[in-house]
């Protein structure tokens, strides 16, 4: 239980890494931020693992992360090592509950089979690329029942898609990015919610996690928030409630890319290794965006101590100041 504030069952925050590798600095620092957010409001904040694609999953990975995070001073109230009311904790332990609620989409008439190969959409003259890729053009979304068994037939295994709505447009006012709306028609097209190899897909997941775990503040890398829109249209397909989102800009290298868990000399190891204490990484973290002093060294419960309550309000603003 965090020393910070009284806990309170009305802010519920998360953060939920994926084990495919050590935790690189950027990584711990929107760790440190998605803590930040729960404790300076006194909430209880959650530990997910997110190990649904196995072949990427590295081994030793989730017990390396856990122990990174404890040695910067991060607790959690909820996870895969404490247990809680949302068990488990684990995505790859919460399948049928993934099945579950993607039954339930499929009632609604709102997921179909999709026998298209990556390839073969990117093929398609007509599908604009964006940065995830080429829009998907609805090829399969009216396929008839012969042709579907022709697919089959020919040894085809589909992917499950999501049926977006053709006009909606989705708003949402980011706490740091600001005013956002999509029309995921026109962006993505119809989503993948379970892949032809039976891995369910990050986008339906995490929504279907958040959901059931009652997370009411998603704090995360800005990579993700071109994902928000079509989360909140699962949100509202399953009836859970929408949880506010706050995209914490990323960590760049000195040729401005962003890190990567490849990139081993990023992670808490080499400074372990050089006699860094927790104190020190944690305030080279919080200085890097504007919530520490340069060379400050400072516990993460001395931190979480200065934007509690009222401050809370000042450490947004700084970090939406560094927003591009």
């Amino acid at each position: 239980m965090s020393l910070v504030g009284k806990v309170s069952d009305l802010i519920r925050g998360r953060y939920a890494p994926s084990p495919t590798g050590a935790l690189h600095l950027g990584n711990l620092r929107t760790a440190l931020l998605a803590w930040l957010f729960a404790r300076c409001q006194g909430g209880r904040f959650v530990l997910r693992v997110e190990d649904l694609d196995r072949p990427r999953v590295r081994p030793g990975a989730t017990a390396s992360m856990l122990a990174d995070l404890r040695w910067l001073g991060l607790d959690w109230d909820e996870g895969p090592d404490v247990g809680g009311p949302y068990a488990p904790y684990t995505q790859s332990e919460r399948q049928e509950l993934y099945a579950t609620y993607l039954l339930r989409l499929q009632e609604a008439g709102l997921v179909y089979p999709c026998y298209c190969s990556r390839a073969e959409i990117a093929r398609i003259a007509s599908a604009p690329h964006g940065s995830e890729g080429p829009r998907y053009p609805g090829t399969c979304r009216t396929l008839s029942e012969r042709q579907r068994r022709q697919h089959e037939d020919a040894g085809r295994r589909p992917s499950l898609r999501f049926r977006v709505p053709d006009e909606r447009v989705v708003a949402f006012d980011d706490l740091l990015a600001g005013p956002h709306s999509q029309q995921v028609q026109q962006a993505v097209g119809d989503f993948i919610l379970r892949r032809s190899d039976g891995i369910f897909a990050y986008q339906f997941a995490v929504v279907v996690d958040d959901g059931l775990m009652g997370i009411t503040q998603v704090v995360r890398g800005s990579d993700l928030l071109a994902s928000t829109a079509r989360q909140i249209l699962l949100f509202e397909a399953l009836g859970f409630p929408v949880p506010t989102f706050a995209h914490v800009p990323l960590w760049l290298d000195s040729t401005g890319q962003r890190l990567s868990k490849r990139e081993q000399s990023a992670g808490l190891d080499p400074l372990r290794a050089g006699g860094a204490t927790p104190e020190q990484i944690v305030g080279q973290l919080a200085a890097s965006c504007g919530l520490a002093e340069p060379g400050e060294v400072l516990s993460a419960t001395r931190l979480a101590e200065r934007y509690h309550d009222s401050g809370c309000d000042i450490m947004r603003k700084r970090l939406a100041n560094r927003h591009p």
